[in-house]
């Protein structure tokens, strides 16, 4: 099976859990993509798309996991798979709605809500998604992430006491065995 791995805000493809769980996925033979996103400081879905659309990618029946501004390109990046196009599961960490980019704290995130976001589309071109959040989340409110999940009829697992999912607020996330876990048990058993 494909992953696709997408890192968050000013981070990139060796922070916080990405390598870790790319090496798993690989242990067990996955084929695994972590890009560094472009301008990452500023997530910008456009930007990112024109990354990940043409790299000869094969979406169809992949993962695609994102972190925190990743998990909401993941919204914008199924929006604009070609028609046909489906992937097997997005699994969405941490995510997020426009509603966060009203605090001025959180403006340059807003390049990732320039085009409203279908979900009825959207929905189409996933198989399941799969919401991982934590209770605690200092950045994301947990209200968010269900608003999507409920848009999306997506499965929602609240994990607790785990903050942003970040290794510079929680020295154990260079690992994420949780996530590794819910893929094993939520994607991996049924193929």
């Amino acid at each position: 099976m494909q992953f696709l791995i997408l890192h968050g805000t000013s981070s990139s493809s060796q922070g916080n859990w990405f390598p870790w769980l790319g090496s798993e996925l690989k242990k067990s033979g996955h084929e695994v993509w972590i890009p560094d996103l472009p301008d990452a400081h500023r997530p910008n879905i456009q930007k990112y798309n024109n990354l990940l659309l043409n790299q000869g990618w094969d979406f169809n029946d992949s993962v695609i996991i994102g972190h925190s501004s990743g998990a909401v390109a993941i919204l914008g990046l199924l929006q604009a798979l070609p028609e046909g196009a489906k992937i097997n599961t997005a699994i969405l960490v941490g995510a997020f709605t426009e509603r966060l980019v009203e605090s001025p704290s959180w403006e340059m995130l807003k390049e990732l809500f320039e085009e409203p976001f279908d979900f009825k589309a959207i929905k189409k071109k996933s198989k399941q998604f799969i919401f991982v959040h934590s209770g605690d989340d200092p950045y994301c409110p947990i209200e968010q992430a269900r608003y999507l999940a409920e848009n999306l009829q997506g499965e929602f697992i609240e994990l607790q006491g785990m903050g942003h999912f970040k290794l510079r607020l929680d020295a154990r996330f260079d690992k994420f065995p949780e996530l590794l876990e819910i893929i094993n048990k939520k994607i991996l058993q049924w193929q």
